[in-house]
């Protein structure tokens, strides 16, 4: 079973920042990482005057692409609800070892809350399974343990401690 971790935060505080970095320090040791990106919005991610893409705009509910070295999958979501259609989406990657769900602040997910200053203040998301925040804010503002954005280290330990 994968372990999973959605990273959260008001628009622009940094969560893709902080996912990256951390896509990149956990595959250097040699782990398998997936993301799945939360939108609030509606989004468009074929495109238009390829063979998929038609077959969407013909009605296909779902269609997938695939080569020696990519898949592409796009599919209707299952239901209304973003932490269930995310689940789901989690079966995609059983081999993965480590799964990021950027966004997704109102879930029960063990979650990591991104706060920086001039952006937000306090904390967003619900705080069940919110475990670390990372901010450039003093730690003591805040019940939860903190990390600074650029203290990978610590954001790492939080991790693997959950």
């Amino acid at each position: 079973m994968s372990k999973v971790i959605a990273v959260c935060g008001v628009k622009n505080s940094g969560k893709t920042t902080l996912i990256n970095k951390l896509v990149r320090a956990y595959t250097e040791r040699g782990l398998k990482v997936a993301v799945i990106k939360h939108d609030g919005h509606d989004f468009d991610c074929d495109i238009p005057g390829t063979d998929t893409h038609s077959f969407t705009e013909s009605g296909a509910y779902g269609t997938a692409c695939y080569s020696k070295d990519r898949i592409f999958v796009h599919k209707k979501a299952r239901s209304e609800n973003a932490e269930e259609t995310a689940k789901s989406l989690m079966e995609l990657f059983p081999e993965a070892d480590l799964i990021f769900v950027e966004g997704l602040k109102g879930s029960s997910l063990k979650k990591i809350e991104v706060i920086r200053k001039d952006i937000s203040d306090k904390p967003a998301s619900d705080p069940e399974g919110r475990f670390l925040i990372v901010t450039d804010l003093p730690g003591e503002k805040f019940r939860e343990e903190t990390a600074g954005p650029d203290d990978t280290g610590a954001i790492i330990a939080a991790i693997d401690a959950v």
